[in-house]
């Protein structure tokens, strides 16, 4: 009888294997059925955009140009993906040992804040799961890199020192374009800048740390850091300091405190409420902006409210993207501090602690928060682009302030993807890296299709004139749908270019040479 009922059991157990009926639990099948969905999108993606990949890694036979792009992260493959795809040549150059840029600098668990819907940086790119971790984009990023054969192409271990204009440049101001020198190699028809917008970890000056007898670990080291128990106290309030607050509670720590010297905004992990968002085609706020403001108080924050900014509109900075933060305040297991770090003690903090009303530096109580663990979560800073001649960039027209916001108003052979970024809601990783690469492969293709200097200084003036009163400037802040007109617009400023709109949005057309 009781082995009668074993084998029952088993049977029952294999059964629920095969039959998983939590399946039918609404929740469960709508993510079901969201996957499978999800999969043939992205093989229709593939068979529609997809560029096609060359045979072998031998240099092509009739290229229609030569372009260097400096930085192999995820943009850098993105792009030079895309230029050889359309029958460019490239060379990839990398300071790293390894492409894939800040993905390979941070931890196991860091992943997408965004739905990977709205990261497909490359449309060769297959996901498994809607919100992926540090390895599988590592993984995508290094199979594009090796189908699209640029291993050969690839100069590792490079440190870029000087890009110089050939000998045989002609002049941007009369429809020409220069041509570039890098490190000496070259000549090359264009450089694409892809280095991002994280470079070498920030350290944040704090007074008393050499006092402090704690472990100190920036955010992005926390993979093999000894958290259980532990009371860590995490400084910073960004994606950074609320990825680690995730990761500390995960980790069983003993109690976890973000000291958080301003609010950001956070929305939820939901494709449908965030491409809402960066639909906004305006990029700053407008009278309207309450809105979407109250709904994320109401539905999102909750009782929790209190944590949401008090001074910042929603579209004048990049928000967190985060469904489990709140939750853990609301549960206790973090506890928000709204202040400044004043100094570090041997054990613990100095925090003036203000209101939610107040500004940094205004006047609070101080207060003292043990802590075994300090986590800077202070970010990266901004790699710099000394490298290339300063000439590019006159004054009042530098980083972000650049054509399309993204070429160099003085030659737009030159291009920064993804480089002069300062806020926006939308993506860094999606289809515009694609697009961008395109107008470049356009203008180099078509000498009538090319701006001017003076139209590029124009396109930016007036930009500044339209969002005058945006706050911190008109280009460090846009949505993805301000930046998608932007480049559509960018057709219809010259009819020349119309005949190429469908291979610059698309990527239709462009092809190696028969024969």
């Amino acid at each position: 009888m009781a082995s009668h009922n074993g084998k029952h059991e088993t049977d029952t157990r294999a059964f629920a294997t095969i039959y998983d009926w939590r399946l039918l639990y609404p929740w469960n099948l709508a993510k079901y059925l969201f996957n499978i969905y999800y999969a043939w999108v992205q093989l229709f993606i593939m068979a529609l955009f997809k560029p096609r990949p060359p045979k072998t890694d031998e240099p092509l036979k009739r290229p229609y140009g030569r372009i260097a792009v400096i930085g192999a992260g995820l943009t850098g493959v993105s792009s030079a993906a895309h230029a050889i795809g359309h029958n460019f040549e490239v060379v990839l150059f990398e300071k790293g040992d390894a492409v894939g840029g800040i993905w390979s600098h941070v931890n196991s668990t860091s992943g997408l804040q965004l739905n990977s819907l709205l990261y497909r940086f490359h449309p060769a790119v297959r996901w498994s799961t809607t919100f992926p971790k540090r390895d599988e984009i590592l993984k995508e990023i290094r199979r594009i890199w090796s189908e699209y054969k640029l291993e050969k192409r690839t100069r590792l271990n490079t440190t870029i020192t000087s890009v110089t204009r050939h000998d045989s440049s002609t002049n941007p101001a009369e429809g020409g374009h220069s041509r570039w020198m890098v490190n000496g190699e070259g000549p090359f028809d264009a450089v694409v800048v892809t280095i991002g917008t994280c470079g070498e970890k920030k350290d944040a000056p704090l007074k008393g740390i050499e006092d402090y007898h704690g472990q100190i670990v920036h955010s992005s080291e926390l993979d093999n850091a000894n958290l259980r128990d532990k009371r860590v106290v995490v400084i910073g309030s960004g994606a950074s300091g609320v990825e680690a607050v995730e990761l500390a509670v995960k980790k069983k720590a003993g109690l976890v405190t973000m000291i958080a010297r301003s609010d950001k905004w956070i929305i939820p992990r939901n494709i449908f409420f965030d491409t809402a968002l960066s639909l906004q085609p305006f990029g700053r706020e407008i009278p309207l902006s309450f809105i979407p403001e109250d709904m994320l108080r109401m539905f999102h924050y909750g009782r929790e409210s209190w944590v949401s900014p008090a001074h910042m509109g929603l579209f004048e900075g990049t928000p967190v993207v985060n469904d489990v933060f709140l939750e853990e305040i609301h549960e206790g297991k973090c506890k928000y501090i709204r202040g400044d770090v004043l100094k570090a003690t041997s054990t613990a903090v100095k925090v003036n602690v203000r209101s939610r009303d107040s500004h940094p530096k205004d006047p609070g109580s101080e207060e003292h928060f043990d802590a075994e663990i300090l986590v800077m979560a202070t970010g990266f800073q901004r790699p710099s682009i000394d490298f290339l001649p300063e000439e590019l960039f006159p004054d009042r027209y530098h980083r972000p302030n650049l054509y399309l916001q993204n070429f160099s108003v003085e030659d737009w052979s030159v291009l920064l993807t993804n480089t002069a970024y300062v806020n926006a809601i939308g993506t860094v990783g999606h289809f515009h890296i694609g697009i961008y690469l395109r107008v470049l492969l356009c203008l180099l293709l078509d000498p009538a299709a090319r701006p001017f200097p003076d139209d590029m200084k124009l396109w930016v003036d007036l930009l500044r004139w339209l969002k005058r009163d945006s706050a911190g400037g008109a280009l460090s802040f846009f949505t993805y749908m301000e930046l998608t007109l932007w480049l559509i617009s960018f057709h219809f400023f010259r009819p020349e270019r119309l005949k190429w709109i469908l291979f610059i949005l698309f990527g239709w057309g462009v092809y190696p040479e028969e024969g």
